[in-house]
């Protein structure tokens, strides 16, 4: 069976039927998220130094920090959940 990945940004992808949420990470419940996979070593930084733009959950509990937009990275979602159905890998 062929995994359908996702692109977050400078080369990194994510596994995309394990993406539970991606989410905008200024609202204090998100930076708390963040900090506490962080204590737990849960905490997958995929920013390459750059300003966090989005938070991914993932099915696994860990946390993904990226540098492109959550709406960015919910449409390459979309698109590659779609083409993966027209594939009929999912």
């Amino acid at each position: 069976m062929e995994q359908v990945l996702l692109n977050i940004g400078f080369g990194s992808t994510v596994v995309a039927d394990r993406v539970v949420a991606i989410v905008s990470p200024n609202s204090a419940p998100m930076k708390r998220l963040k900090d506490e996979a962080k204590e737990e070593k849960r905490l997958v930084d995929a920013t390459h130094g750059r300003r966090t733009r989005s938070i991914i959950v993932m099915d696994s509990n860990h946390i993904v920090l990226s540098a492109i937009q959550s709406e960015t990275i919910s449409q390459r979602l979309s698109v590659a959940v779609k083409e993966a159905k027209e594939k009929q890998i999912l």
